[in-house]
C-alpha cells in the first residue's frame, strides 16, 4: 500500500462502547481509543436491556475524543465499521426509531415462551421438540435452543407488548441498528441473520426461510436484506456525520458481531485456528470451513465474517463479569483499589485491577489452597445450557483468605474455558497454541493460569482488548481493497507475548478440573430448586 489510510471502528459491548482510530499501511496501528460507558438495565423478571441513544451518544463522544487528541482531520477517515455484541433484539419502525429498548443477549424473560414453543410436545431430543429441532438443524445448521435467543425475544414482545409489536417494521441486531442510523439503510449482516435461526445457511441457498418463519410465526416482512461483512452498507448521512464529527458520504462497511470479528482481529484466519475470549462474557471459537453442531455440548457454528468461513462457538454467559464481581465484593475493601464510579463500567479496561491481580494474586500458589470457584453468575450456556446455574466457592477452609478466593475466580474462569475447549476439540483438531484475547488477556497471571489449566501454549496479540475493533478495521481494509486478501490480513496481527504450560501444576489442575465439572452435575437439581 502506497499511502496509509485512517479508519474509525466501534466496538459496542454490554456496558460500554469503544471507539478506535487505526492507521492502515504496512501494519495495522492503533492510534488512539476511547471507552464510554453506559448502564445495563435489568428488570426483576429477568430482563436485560439497553438504550439505543446510549450507544449513539457513546460512539459520538468517542469519535470526537480520538479525532481531537490525534489532531486527525475528519476528511482523513477513509471508512468506518462496527464490531458489536450479538443476539440482541432491536425492533424499529419505518422511521428507524426503536419501538422499545433493545433486549440484550442476557435477557431471560422469554423462558415461558421458549418452553411453550420449543421445549414441548413429543418426541424430544435433548429436551427440545424433535420436529422443530431437526427442521432448524437441517435449514440453519443450528437452533434457537435457549430462551435467550432473539427468536424467543421477538415472540415475547409479540405476546406481551402487542402495541409495540404493531409498530415493528424491521428486526435488527445492534450492528444493524447503528449502521441504519449512520446510513438510513435497513440491513442485517449474515452472522446476525444466522443467529435468528430462521435463516437458511445451506451453501447456495442462503436466504430467509419461509418454512421456518411459518413454523415460528415470524412475519417475513420484518426481516431486512442480508449483507456480507465486507459489503458497503452505505455512506454517512448528513445528520450522522454531524453527530460523529465526520464527513458526509464517508463509506460505512458491514462489519458484524463480536464473535465474527474477534477471530479476524486476533489473527485466527487459518483453518482450525482457535481463540479464547474473556470480556464481559466469554467463549472458545475455532475457525472452520463447514457447518457443525454438537447438541450435547451446546456448541454450534455460525456464519463467519469472511464468506465460506464459519465460527464454531462454545459460549459462556459471565466471564470477565466475574472479575467485576471480584473487584466490587472482594478486592476493593481488602486492598483499597479506588475506582471512580463513572470512569468506566467495564472492569477489564481498568489497569488498577490488573496491577492488583499481578501483584497480589501471583503470591498465592496455583490451586488457591484447594478452593474452586464456578463462574456461572448468570447461568451456564456451553457445554451445559442451564439458566439456573450459579457461582459458588467450594472447599473453603479456616486458612482461606481473600487473595486465595480472588485467584480461585481466575482459575474458575480458566477451568470453564477448558471445559468448552474440550467440547470444541471433539470435532476440531487440537491446536498446539491458542490465541487469548479480550480484556482478560491484559492480566499476565490470568494468561499463565490459562496456559497451565488448558495445557496449551497461549499467544496474546498486541492490544488484545481491541481485537474486535481491529477486526472491523480489517473488514474496512478488505472492503476498500486496501488489503488484497484475508491471507494478507493475518500478518497485520503481531503476537506480543507467549505463555507455556507449567508441567508442575498439571496434576493438581487436572484433579481440580474433574471436581469442577462434578460440581455442576451434582448441584444441577439444587440450582433449579433455588432459582425457579
Amino acid at each position: 500500500m502506497k499511502d496509509a489510510i485512517h479508519l474509525l471502528t466501534y466496538d459496542i459491548g454490554t456496558t460500554g462502547a469503544k471507539t478506535c482510530l487505526f492507521k492502515l499501511g504496512k501494519n495495522l496501528e492503533l492510534m488512539d481509543a476511547e471507552v464510554v460507558g453506559y448502564p445495563l438495565i435489568t428488570t426483576p423478571d429477568g430482563g436485560s436491556e439497553q438504550r439505543v441513544d446510549d450507544w449513539w451518544k457513546a460512539i459520538c463522544q468517542g469519535s470526537h475524543a480520538v479525532l481531537s487528541r490525534e489532531n486527525c482531520p475528519k476528511e482523513k477517515i477513509a471508512a468506518i465499521s462496527f464490531c458489536c455484541q450479538m443476539q440482541a433484539l432491536v425492533l424499529v419502525d419505518k422511521a428507524g426509531q426503536a419501538v422499545r429498548n433493545p433486549m440484550g443477549y442476557m435477557d431471560g424473560r422469554a423462558t415461558k415462551v421458549f418452553k411453550e414453543n420449543f421445549a414441548c410436545g413429543f418426541p424430544k431430543i435433548e429436551g427440545l421438540n424433535a420436529v422443530n429441532l431437526l427442521k432448524s438443524l437441517y435449514i440453519t445448521g443450528g437452533a434457537a435452543a435457549t430462551a435467550k435467543d432473539p427468536l424467543w425475544k421477538y415472540t415475547w414482545v409479540r405476546e406481551n407488548e402487542p402495541e409495540n409489536f404493531a409498530r415493528v417494521y424491521k428486526w435488527l441486531d445492534v450492528r444493524d441498528y447503528l449502521s441504519l442510523r449512520c446510513t438510513g439503510n435497513f440491513a442485517m449482516t449474515r452472522d446476525s441473520a444466522h443467529l435468528t435461526f430462521i435463516y437458511n445457511t445451506r451453501p447456495g441457498r442462503e436466504c430467509w426461510s419461509k418454512s421456518l418463519c411459518k413454523s415460528f410465526n415470524v412475519n417475513p416482512g420484518h426481516l431486512p436484506r442480508v449483507q456480507e461483512a465486507t459489503d458497503r452498507s452505505g455512506e454517512l448521512c448528513a445528520r450522522a456525520a454531524k453527530d460523529l464529527g465526520l464527513t458526509t458520504g464517508t463509506p460505512v462497511f458491514g462489519g458484524g458481531g463480536d464473535i465474527s470479528l474477534i477471530p479476524i482481529g486476533s489473527g485466527c484466519l487459518n483453518l482450525n485456528d482457535t481463540h479464547i475470549y474473556v470480556g464481559t462474557s466469554g467463549w472458545v471459537v475455532a475457525n472452520v470451513d463447514r457447518r457443525m453442531v454438537d447438541l450435547k455440548n451446546f456448541t454450534a457454528s455460525i456464519c463467519g465474517a469472511i464468506p465460506g468461513h464459519y465460527n464454531y462457538v462454545a459460549e459462556q454467559e459471565t466471564s470477565g463479569l466475574c472479575l467485576q464481581w471480584v473487584r466490587d465484593h472482594l478486592a476493593l475493601d481488602e486492598i483499597g483499589v479506588y475506582l471512580k464510579e463513572n470512569e468506566t463500567h467495564d472492569v477489564l479496561e481498568n489497569n488498577d485491577l490488573y496491577d492488583l491481580m499481578n501483584e497480589k494474586v501471583s503470591q498465592i500458589a496455583p490451586g488457591s489452597g484447594g478452593v474452586i470457584f464456578t463462574p456461572w453468575l448468570h447461568g451456564n450456556r456451553s457445554p451445559r445450557e442451564d439458566p439456573f446455574a450459579r457461582g459458588m466457592f467450594f472447599n473453603i477452609g479456616l486458612n482461606t483468605g481473600k487473595r486465595a478466593l480472588i485467584r480461585s475466580v481466575l482459575e474458575g474462569i480458566a477451568f470453564h474455558k477448558r471445559w468448552m475447549l474440550e467440547a470444541i476439540e471433539k470435532k476440531v483438531p487440537k491446536q498446539d497454541s491458542l490465541r487469548f484475547v479480550g480484556g482478560g488477556a491484559k492480566s499476565t497471571i490470568l494468561c499463565q493460569i490459562m496456559a497451565d489449566i488448558t495445557g496449551h501454549k497461549i499467544e496474546v496479540p498486541k492490544d488484545p482488548q481491541n481485537v474486535g475493533a481491529a477486526g472491523a478495521a480489517i473488514i474496512c481494509g478488505l472492503g476498500l481493497a486496501a488489503i488484497p486478501s484475508v491471507e494478507n490480513a493475518k500478518e497485520l496481527i503481531p503476537i506480543s507475548s507467549t505463555y507455556t504450560p507449567d508441567s508442575q501444576t498439571r496434576d493438581q489442575y487436572n484433579r481440580m478440573f474433574r471436581v469442577f465439572k462434578q460440581l455442576y452435575h451434582q448441584n444441577k437439581k439444587l440450582f433449579w430448586t433455588l432459582n425457579t
